[in-house]
């Protein structure tokens, strides 16, 4: 059974096994492959803050969704099949803009994230409907405001989200080069 596996990482960032993931994250939780997904409208960025049951970073404001391929599973078959568990949508237009993020992050409990975690722009389908055992609330955020808050505020946002946002071009602040799409031709550039 497969259903709620992890799969798990050489330092080399080949699979080399799986895990259970209800016990994976602990204070030596081992590398393994996850994802980040960042659902992007009409230049706003989802932001989603997680729930406080949540094992690790419970209350936390962070990107749209994030999650974990199954054994045999596609990165993007994962993002699909969370989109539906997490947020209640589909999504659509589907691009991987940091193919090599990687990070290690410690929460304030001692729980480690540890993962190889590609990261994608996707447009929304639907309305959402967030599971609430995953998602606490959510807001549309203009992505220079997001930009912004990373810089000036990085410790109201998760890890992962920060280290994200500065390995990508930041929009201009000044909104010469800015338009409702900035993201999405980010994307572009990046196919």
């Amino acid at each position: 059974m497969t259903d709620d596996l992890v799969v798990l990482a050489s330092a080399d960032g080949r699979p080399c096994g799986t895990a259970d993931r209800a016990t994976v994250h602990t204070s030596h939780t081992p590398l393994h492959f996850a994802f980040s997904c960042h659902v992007v409208d009409e230049g706003r960025l989802l932001m989603t803050r997680r729930a406080l049951s949540k094992r690790t970073w419970p209350g936390v404001w962070t990107n749209s969704f994030c999650g974990h391929p199954r054994p045999g599973e596609s990165v993007e078959d994962a993002i699909y099949r969370y989109a539906q568990r997490e947020l209640g949508i589909d999504v659509e237009d589907l691009r991987c803009v940091l193919p090599d993020f990687r990070y290690r992050a410690v929460d304030s409990s001692g729980v480690v994230e540890n993962e190889i975690c590609p990261v994608f722009v996707a447009s929304p389908v639907g309305t959402l409907r967030p599971d609430p055992d995953e998602v606490a609330e959510y807001a549309w955020s203009d992505i220079s405001d997001v930009w912004a808050v990373v810089e000036r505020a990085p410790w109201a946002l998760s890890p992962w989200l920060v280290e994200q946002i500065r390995s990508m071009p930041a929009p201009d602040p000044y909104g010469l080069d800015a338009h409702p799409n900035w993201l999405r031709a980010q994307m572009e550039v990046n196919r």
